[in-house]
């Protein structure tokens, strides 16, 4: 029989606009003769489903719609989460589908709680040996002392919501002068504010996922812009190039494989992640963040990554979820 599945976008934050070129793509990769698949878009208003232009409501306590012109009630067997932002990357929507036994595409509860919270994440993977930014966070309502902050990580520095992606929010501080403004926008986006030290060197980021009995190392994407850093418009709006594999030593990309892969395992991931690193001169990676609900447009970089590795999407995309699916017979 036929699997429904539920490609689930939207979400409560800016990231949605980010959530739609995400859905579309995944949409594109979905293998369409095997499975039913409904998109599915959840915003703080209501949770609705599209077929073939009509929104029906979704019902909540079983996860599921009922068709008014056959009056059927369909039940979603899997739960493709592709949504940025809360309540997708952040442990919430995985709780409730948890409960309901509706298995998904991402990381569990504790693993996306774990690591939507920047700040919290990076301290928690450096005691485990990982090389991590100087930082500090503040807390909406706390005081803030410029001085204090730059006499211990030095300028420039970064300012972004410690939780949140997209680079929503995100400034790089140079002057003094810039903090307390830079912090004052971050607020807008979120109740926590994470400052990093800037370290010089070239970003890569690495994609990986497993299944029953195999592991799979995507090759590195290399990042290089000519905007401050990698922000908004040079992710969303080609101010960016992308170079897939990266161009550094066969050594070096063996070693962010392998650290992405030991990430996977010390949070507990299932499905595919992306972590992004530093390399500076020394030539060891400092990890910036995990991402456990990847973009998924034709042009990022899981889906170069894949095609990099002379894979194809819609074949990954479904074993992902028949491995899943089959943990949950």
């Amino acid at each position: 029989m036929r699997k429904s599945i539920a490609l689930v976008w939207g979400g409560y934050s800016s990231e949605i606009i980010v959530s739609a070129k995400s859905m579309e793509g995944v949409y594109s990769f979905l293998d369409k003769s095997r499975y039913d698949v409904y998109k599915v878009r959840l915003t703080k208003e209501e949770w609705s489903v599209d077929v073939d232009g009509q929104l029906y409501p979704v019902d909540k306590n079983d996860f599921s719609f009922t068709d008014r012109n056959s009056g059927k009630k369909i039940k979603f067997d899997y739960a493709f989460i592709i949504i940025h932002g809360t309540p997708g990357e952040d442990g919430r929507l995985q709780s409730y589908f948890d409960m309901l036994s509706i298995p998904y595409c991402t990381c569990g509860m504790m693993a996306s709680a774990l690591t939507f919270d920047k700040y919290i994440c990076n301290n928690f993977l450096r005691n485990f040996g990982f090389r991590v930014a100087d930082s500090c966070l503040l807390r909406e309502g706390q005081t803030c002392d410029p001085d204090a902050i730059i006499g211990r990580l030095g300028l420039p520095v970064f300012v972004k919501p410690s939780i949140g992606g997209s680079s929503f929010a995100t400034t790089k501080v140079k002057t003094q002068e810039e903090l307390i403004p830079a912090i004052e926008i971050a607020f807008k986006e979120a109740n926590e504010v994470v400052i990093e030290s800037f370290i010089k060197g070239r970003e890569v980021t690495c994609g990986c996922y497993k299944v029953e009995g195999k592991e799979v190392k995507l090759p590195l994407t290399e990042v290089v812009t000519t905007n401050e850093f990698f922000n908004y418009e040079a992710k969303y709006e080609g101010q960016v190039e992308e170079i897939t594999p990266a161009r550094i030593s066969d050594e070096l990309t063996k070693e962010i494989q392998r650290q992405t892969l030991r990430i996977y395992d010390i949070i507990g991931a299932k499905g595919i992640i992306r972590a992004d690193y530093i390399i500076p001169e020394d030539e060891k990676p400092f990890l910036l963040e995990v991402n456990t609900v990847p973009g998924m447009t034709p042009t990022s970089f899981i889906p170069q990554q894949v095609a990099a590795a002379g894979l194809n999407i819609t074949d990954v995309l479904t074993e992902i979820i028949e491995d899943e699916l089959n943990k949950n017979r």
